[in-house]
């Protein structure tokens, strides 16, 4: 096991899906917020959870085109399928596949993540004909042998490298996590497991079984728990690809690097975290303004910085520090005197 620059940990090589990803290559194509469980652990915020909407990283999409043109402008070379449940709308999340791989080629590389609830053969059999990479979700309450049996059906349909299993560290649950990963290694190649974090609806509940960090949001002993189970399943089978997630890898180095690939007016300027710094003045003064970008989208003229010395004192002129995400949250706005 080793400590990667990413500030997670490994044993073996990290799924192809995980090294797009963590270069922030990795477009997510939230399918829907519809689940087909109610897990007491659910991260997600009162935007997604149990709502008809999909999402193509922060972008609400309304029309497949806006899912195309998210994947240009976040420079993305695959996406992954998510949700809620991609199962719940299997025709949807077929639908998206399909056209993803008929407009940018068989080498853009989709993986999904899937509950074991709704698994079949047949749906698996229709996944598979343009899906990379699958990561099944099982439920640690049920009976494990009933598990294993849906996700060992991958290997009718996929190569081991492409099939894993990505699960949340339960600090309690270190039997139950190797009990899985036991009964389905001759089908999985890589197990994921992710520090266990609390969102806007889960976090009630998950303080009832554990403690919080004092970060405010991810649990105490997930991480020392997952090097636990790192090291014992180490032994028992040593070619199984093991990757603990921290959430410090998903929140900071992953996003810091898709933000990094975004696409930028040819007069803004990256910084290292990936936020964009440009200098903005009202539509108003288009004439007399010489070299400037027209940003439709915020109705403003973003300049070029060259002009800014000699303008400012003819024109209001504000330093901006946006997300280059589609909303384009600003993070920082500042007049030039």
């Amino acid at each position: 096991m080793k400590h990667t620059k990413f500030d997670s940990y490994l044993k073996g090589d990290l799924a192809k899906g995980c090294q797009l990803c963590v270069k922030g290559q990795k477009m997510v194509l939230f399918v829907t917020g519809l689940c087909s469980r109610n897990c007491d652990f659910c991260p997600l915020s009162g935007l997604r959870k149990n709502q008809k909407v999909t999402y193509a990283n922060e972008r609400k999409i309304k029309k497949f085109k806006e899912i195309i043109e998210e994947v240009k402008n976040s420079n993305a070379k695959g996406c992954s399928l998510t949700g809620g449940d991609p199962l719940l709308k299997l025709s949807r999340t077929l639908s998206f596949a399909k056209k993803l791989k008929r407009y940018f080629g068989q080498n853009f590389h989709i993986h999904i993540y899937v509950s074991t609830k709704l698994v079949t053969e047949k749906k698996l059999k229709k996944l598979a004909e343009y899906v990379d990479e699958i990561r099944f979700h099982p439920d640690l309450e049920k009976n494990l042998s009933e598990e294993a049996e849906k996700i060992n059906l991958a290997k009718k349909f996929w190569k081991k490298e492409n099939i894993g299993i990505e699960l949340p560290i339960f600090p309690d649950k270190e039997k139950e996590i190797l009990e899985i990963a036991k009964l389905t290694n001759q089908t999985i190649s890589f197990l994921n497991l992710n520090e266990l974090e609390s969102g806007e609806f889960s976090e009630e509940k998950i303080t009832r079984k554990y403690k919080i960090n004092p970060d405010g949001y991810t649990i105490k002993n997930s991480i020392s728990a997952g090097k636990k189970i790192i090291k014992k399943l180490a032994k028992q089978f040593p070619k199984l690809n093991i990757h603990l997630c921290t959430a410090r890898l998903k929140n900071w180095h992953q996003y810091r690097n898709r933000l990094k690939n975004y696409k930028i007016s040819k007069y803004g300027k990256k910084t290292d975290e990936g936020t964009v710094i440009y200098f903005k003045t009202s539509m108003k003064n288009k004439k007399l303004v010489k070299d400037f970008v027209l940003d439709k989208k915020k109705k403003q003229l973003i300049l070029n910085p060259i002009e800014v010395s000699k303008l400012k004192s003819k024109i209001k002129i504000y330093r901006v520090e946006e997300y280059p995400t589609y909303d384009r949250d600003e993070a920082e706005i500042e007049e030039i005197k």
